[in-house]
């Protein structure tokens, strides 16, 4: 089986040797997208700002794989403050209104550039 990596300039461009996904048979894996806005290269200001950004960023690299929010089946959300949880509980909640997917959620001491938030994805497309 060989594997595809998918690129979207609709979501940031790696900042190191990876990925913003890649695609096996009918599963995407995505990278940990943060607040990056695509369209400027600048991280959003404040916690809203970034979660809102992370989810459109993640919503870009899915659709260049083919699939979309409702195709997730698993994500991981990393923080670096376990207090913000229910503002990105709020957030991300509106993206997965019903069946949402399995999820973690782990706070981190640090994120790439100083992130409040990020957010990676596996899917499956309709291959």
């Amino acid at each position: 089986m060989s594997r595809q990596i998918i690129h979207t300039d609709n979501a940031p461009a790696a900042v190191g040797p990876y990925s913003q996904a890649v695609k096996i048979g009918n599963l995407v894996y995505t990278a940990g997208q943060i607040g990056i806005d695509p369209a400027t290269g600048e991280m959003q200001q404040g916690l809203e700002a970034q979660a809102r950004q992370v989810m459109a960023n993640l919503q870009a690299v899915l659709e260049a794989a083919g699939t979309s929010f409702a195709g997730v089946v698993k994500t991981t959300i990393f923080i670096t403050d376990m207090a913000d949880f229910g503002v990105i509980n709020g957030i991300y909640g509106a993206f997965f209104p019903e069946n949402p997917p399995a999820r973690s959620t782990v706070a981190v001491a640090q994120l790439p550039l100083g992130a409040l938030v990020e957010i990676e994805a596996v899917a499956l497309c309709a291959d």
